[in-house]
């Protein structure tokens, strides 16, 4: 019988312009968004090949990777950054393709600003040299994340070659509970079903729990899919995006918004969707989750301890070994109470204003702890705007964070900002590999940012539960 089509399969079909002789399907992309650390390199294979760029007008670039945060004057300092932020410049101007850049005030990291000028809309198929491009899945698009010669392939052709992956439902029933968020669904997922776990697959998410989510929450969850291995994450869209979408710069507008909705609700999967897999998770037994090791799947409940090797299966061993042997932990150690050096809430998975209102909303009237040194990163300038119009800067600041400028900052650190030595990190961001931020040595733990601004506070991880029962918006 011939397969119910999900949103994905819908998608991909409405998008797929041929098979090649690979087995591969040609799939045109809708929207391409570029920065300055995977462009550089593409558009110089375009110029050897005397070739243009076939469709400016469906390309948008920003800068964020290596923006500093702290200091934003140009030149910047360090020259390598400086280079790649010119050659963006340079492209972008070339080949008349719209650039976001430090001189406006829609600079911001690629996967942030997208979503909040209204690029990102449901049933589009959208590409990126990043990884966590499963982010614009939150709105029903299909988003992927792409390599240097794919980006020259959809810059010359406004398509890619790609082989079509598995569905899989990951079906998320109840409701959280209060000082329990996104980051604690997807950190669950993943610890779940293994880093390697989504290989093959896009994953969608589903159920009572994520139609409860507000669109920067559903962003959170699809952020990390690539965490999980799988490739394409998304949420069919509903109201909510409808409402969030609503009157932004580059979606539709007036009747044609009215007659995009339409077609919005018609490509979401239906209820006699099929899948190739079905995964289930009860939202409401949730508890906040604390990576412990060197890969995002190497997480425990806040309350909970760390493994013990012998029980863990054979072919985790070995990781986990390694990892407790890098964060210098121990088998069966507890996660709360470990003491922290450096607090950071941003990324393209936590810097959005709803993180900000919480983390703001949980430190006012305190401050961090004398042996942390905590920063707080708005994921654009637009979310640094209306946290300053809010004055959330001046809570953060009054508590002892440094408030910076917009940028992906911390979370990989091709940017000054960065972890030293073997200093331990309570971070929102998405990857906690060894080096991740900056220092070989250095040591991430993954969290939500309510519990990362706590653990500022307390200079140790704490369950956020108990230090504040009665949160409010989650993140």
């Amino acid at each position: 019988m011939q397969q119910k089509k999900n949103l994905f399969n819908t998608v991909w079909d409405l998008h797929k312009v041929g098979t090649l002789e690979s087995g591969q399907d040609q799939i045109f992309i809708g929207l391409h968004l570029i920065h300055e650390v995977t462009s550089p390199q593409a558009f110089q294979m375009l110029e050897e090949r005397g070739l243009s760029v076939l469709h400016p007008e469906r390309t948008f670039a920003t800068v964020d990777h290596i923006v500093p945060t702290a200091n934003q004057e140009r030149p910047f300092k360090d020259r390598l950054a400086e280079e790649m932020m010119q050659a963006l410049e340079r492209n972008t101007r070339t080949h008349g393709i719209e650039f976001f850049g430090l001189h406006t005030d829609d600079q911001g990291i690629v996967h942030i600003i997208g979503p909040e000028l209204g690029l990102t809309q449901p049933g589009m198929t959208i590409a990126c040299g990043d990884s966590h491009t499963s982010t614009h899945g939150a709105f029903g698009a299909i988003a992927f994340g792409i390599g240097t010669s794919q980006i020259r392939d959809v810059l010359a052709t406004q398509t890619m070659a790609l082989s079509r992956p598995r569905v899989r439902k990951i079906n998320v029933t109840g409701s959280l509970q209060p000082g329990v968020y996104a980051k604690d669904i997807i950190l669950r997922i993943i610890a779940d079903l293994g880093v390697n776990g989504g290989i093959g697959y896009a994953y969608e998410y589903n159920g009572e729990a994520i139609r409860q989510l507000s669109m920067e929450e559903r962003m959170t969850i699809c952020n990390m899919s690539i965490e999980g291995g799988a490739r394409v994450g998304y949420i069919n869209p509903d109201e909510t995006t409808f409402d969030y979408l609503r009157g932004r710069r580059y979606a539709p507008q007036g009747e044609a918004f009215e007659r995009a909705t339409e077609y919005w609700r018609q490509i979401a999967s239906g209820d006699d969707a099929e899948y190739d897999d079905v995964y289930e998770l009860d939202a409401t037994s949730l508890k906040p989750m604390v990576t412990w090791g060197i890969t995002p799947g190497q997480a425990i409940p806040v309350d909970g301890r760390m493994p013990t090797l012998k029980d863990l299966p054979r072919d985790d061993q070995d990781i986990a070994e390694k990892a407790l042997g890098h964060m210098g932990f121990a088998e069966r150690d507890p996660i709360l109470g470990k003491k922290i050096d450096v607090a950071f809430i941003g990324s393209c998975t936590n810097g959005r204003i709803s993180d900000l209102r919480e983390a703001a909303r949980l430190v006012q009237g305190r401050r961090v702890a004398r042996s942390v040194r905590a920063m707080v990163v708005p994921g654009s300038k637009r979310v640094a705007i209306q946290a300053e119009r809010e004055g959330l800067h001046r809570i953060f600041e009054e508590a002892g964070f440094e408030w910076r400028g917009a940028g992906c900052s911390m979370c990989l650190a091709m940017n000054p900002d960065k972890l030293e030595g073997r200093e331990i990190s309570a971070s929102s961001s998405n990857r906690n590999f060894v080096g991740r931020q900056g220092s070989p040595t250095g040591r991430t733990l993954l969290m939500s940012p309510a519990m990362v601004a706590a653990a500022a506070i307390e200079g140790e991880v704490v369950d956020v539960r108990d230090y504040a029962p009665q949160a409010g918006t989650r993140a």
